[in-house]
This record gives structure tokens, C-alpha cells and sequence, in this order.
């Protein structure tokens, strides 16, 4: 293939993209949420921005475009920080690691029974479970008992383990426009064999895209009650599972995010089932490190579970 003296001037619309995608990327904090949550939507969606990439990188090598090559450099770095170590593989088990397993379940499980052996075939510590209903329950429970004999059901979300749970209660994390019983929080502090631990199962309210925009408001006050009281927790380590219905790329997660690290590797996209875009099952953990991050089989859910190894750091 040759390249003439014209392969700087031609393409340059798609170095023009290359630049405003790379800006997007680097600076996505700056889009503004005043309207519409704007700046919220396209966080959603950050790490397809590589795809972006790579269509303009054909399309630059079609058009032998060498200044959208060049100016492609600039995206390339950005994804490239922003979510190239999610690609590298994970750390060793270590002495130290608990495996935590995470599933919305759906309220509309046709096969609860078959959805509890899926989870417990990973082999978890502990598994945290949202949109239980009553009628449901009784088939995750029979399965999850023989392996998983501690649990505590909070309205619609339960957590098991096979190491004994106190201090159970129920988080507060319902927005005040909501008047109808909604308990979605709940606190358990959990006896591990590497000391005592904190944990929190969340389900923060939907959100939903329209004309205007990202409906994020109530998610986004849920958000920051769950913070206040991961603020106020005294035990360490703390470990947060649930579907906080975002990416932890999300600025209406940063009452969680600011103060809980999340995975190191791993993109694990759980949601829709059906072809996962954006990973809204999430892990957290602090004073302690969330090493990796995958998918687990689909249940009869419209989420993918995920499971997560966490190292303690003893």
C-alpha cells in the first residue's frame, strides 16, 4: 500500500472524530448533568468507545488517512487507561481470597431452583441475591441450605454464606418520593476464617432512558444514603454486593465509588442477559481489594450473575 503527500491532508473529518472521541473519553467528567443526566448516559457506555476506535481505525486505513492515524494515538491512550487493566489476567488465589457471587434475579424467575445451583456451582463465600419474592424464596432456599446454612432476607434482597452472619439489619437506602414498602438494604456482618467483615446487598432504584434523557434522580439519592452508611460502618474490610443499576464509571455512583475500590480485571457485563452492554452488577470492597471480576452462566434472569474473587490482605 502506498502513501503519498496527500495521506496528511485526506481524512481529516475522521481525525476530527478520533479527537472528539479521545476528548470524551479523558474528560467525560466535564459533560454536564443538568440536562437530562447527559453526562451520566455516556458513562454508561464508556469502555465501547474502543469499537469506535476500531471503526475509525478501518476506515482510516480504507481512506489512507495518515493524520487520523496519527490523531487515533490520542483515543488509543485514553481507552487504554481508562479501561486497558480491566484486559490483563487476574492475580493468584491468594491464602486470603473470599470468591462473592452477585445476581439480580428477577422478580419473574421462572426456575429458582435451577438459578441457586448455577450460583452455587462457582463455589462462593457468600451470595448476595435481589428481586427475592415471597413465593421464590422457599426454592433458593432449599437449594442454597446444604452448602450455604446462614442467611437474612431483607424485603427483596438475601445473602448466604457458609460462615455465620450477625448483626443483620436492614439498610435504609429508600428515596423519599417513594411511599409503598420497599426494602432493598441490608447490613450482615460476616465470621470468615480471616476475621470479621462487613457486608452490604443493594438493589438501587431503576433507571430509565427517554426523550429526556437518563431518569437517574432517585437512583442517584439512593446512592448516597447507601455511602452515608458505608461511611459510618466500623468494621473493616467492607465488602458491597448489588445491583446499583450503573457502571461504577457513573458520577451518580461516587458516594460509593469514592469511597469503595472496585474490580482490577475483568469487564463482566451483566446486563441485558440476553446480550450484556454494561456491567450493573457490581462488586466493592473496602480495605480490601476486588481482584477480578467475571460472568457466571445465564439463569432465568434478565441479569447475568457475576462472581468476584476478593483478596483481604492479611
Amino acid at each position: 500500500m502506498k502513501w503519498d503527500r496527500s495521506a496528511w491532508t485526506r481524512g481529516r473529518v475522521l481525525a476530527g472524530l478520533a479527537v472528539v472521541t479521545a476528548g470524551l473519553l479523558a474528560f467525560h467528567r466535564v459533560v454536564p448533568n443538568s440536562v437530562g443526566h447527559v453526562g451520566s448516559l455516556l458513562e454508561q457506555f464508556l469502555p465501547w468507545f474502543g469499537l469506535v476506535v476500531v471503526v475509525l481505525l478501518v476506515l482510516a486505513l480504507l481512506r489512507r488517512s495518515a493524520v487520523t492515524l496519527v490523531a487515533l494515538l490520542l483515543p488509543v491512550a485514553a481507552w487504554t487507561y481508562l479501561c486497558g487493566g480491566l484486559l490483563l489476567p487476574g492475580k493468584s488465589p491468594g491464602a486470603h481470597d473470599l470468591v462473592v457471587v452477585q445476581h439480580n434475579v428477577s422478580d419473574e424467575n421462572a426456575d429458582p431452583a435451577g438459578t441457586a445451583r448455577t450460583l452455587a456451582g462457582a463455589q462462593p463465600d457468600l451470595i448476595a441475591l435481589e428481586e427475592l419474592v415471597p413465593a421464590a424464596l422457599p426454592g433458593y432456599a432449599k437449594v442454597l441450605a446444604p452448602h450455604y446454612p446462614y442467611h437474612a432476607v431483607r424485603g427483596t434482597v438475601g445473602l448466604w454464606s457458609k460462615h455465620p452472619l450477625t448483626g443483620t439489619r436492614t439498610v435504609d437506602i429508600k428515596p423519599r418520593e417513594i411511599t409503598e414498602s420497599w426494602e432493598r438494604g441490608l447490613r450482615a456482618a460476616v465470621h470468615t476464617p480471616h476475621g470479621e467483615i462487613a457486608v452490604y446487598v443493594a438493589h438501587l432504584p431503576s433507571v430509565r432512558v427517554g426523550a429526556s434523557g437518563l431518569g437517574s434522580t432517585r437512583r442517584d439519592e439512593s446512592a448516597r444514603m447507601l455511602g452515608r452508611a458505608l461511611a459510618a460502618e466500623k468494621l473493616k474490610p467492607v465488602i458491597l454486593l448489588g445491583d446499583l443499576n450503573s457502571t461504577v464509571d457513573d458520577r451518580g455512583l461516587t458516594p460509593l465509588t469514592s469511597r469503595m475500590n472496585t474490580a482490577e480485571r475483568g469487564f463482566a457485563f451483566s446486563f441485558p442477559a440476553a446480550f450484556p452492554v454494561a456491567r450493573i452488577d457490581q462488586v466493592m470492597a473496602r480495605s480490601a481489594t476486588v481482584t477480578h471480576i467475571r460472568t457466571l452462566p445465564e439463569t432465568g434472569s434478565d441479569h447475568l450473575p457475576v462472581a468476584a474473587r476478593i483478596s483481604l490482605g492479611r
